[in-house]
């Protein structure tokens, strides 16, 4: 097996953890957690459980995406060197890694701003001190976010599939 195999199978690996994930989440967990959250208030610490395991996947498969990426780039006989765009693979991979700094922006005010703001409001709540409408604005604001990251993560699938065609 060469460098290049393994790199690209943990690379899927990783993509299907990070990528896969915000798919999951948005189109079949959220929705019916929102659902469900108006007859079952205490989904909420359900849903903040879900929160810590998935982003500590995602920080992982991150980490992972990086370091394989770099090995790939490296690799491919279209890489230029460092900060060259001469060509159309160079320019989608420019692209390509401005959406991810933003998948990765979003996803650190979702796990350091957001999370944390649900889980203060949530316990506030349940301490009867809370505000039902604040938990409601977290969460759609947290939805909204979500639904960015999982548009982003598409986009960076196409951008990938479009470098690889060249």
């Amino acid at each position: 097996m060469t460098t290049l195999a393994i790199s690209l199978f943990f690379h899927f690996c990783a993509t299907v953890i990070w990528v896969g994930g915000l798919v999951v989440t948005s189109l079949m967990v959220y929705p019916e957690v929102q659902r469900s959250l108006t007859k079952h208030p205490d989904l909420n610490q359900f849903l903040l459980g879900l929160h810590k395991r998935f982003n500590n996947w995602s920080n992982f498969a991150l980490a992972i995406l990086i370091v394989t990426g770099l090995v790939q780039m490296s690799l491919d006989n279209n890489y230029d060197g460092m900060m060259q765009f001469d060509n159309d693979w160079s320019r989608i991979m420019l692209i390509k890694h401005i959406v991810i700094i933003a998948m990765v922006l979003t996803g650190l005010v979702l796990q350091y701003v957001i999370v944390p703001a649900l889980e203060r409001t949530s316990l506030l709540l349940r301490k009867g001190k809370g505000n039902e409408s604040e938990l409601n604005t977290l969460h759609q604001r947290e939805l909204r976010l979500t639904w960015f990251n999982t548009g982003l993560g598409i986009a960076v699938l196409a951008l990938s599939a479009l470098a690889g065609s060249l």
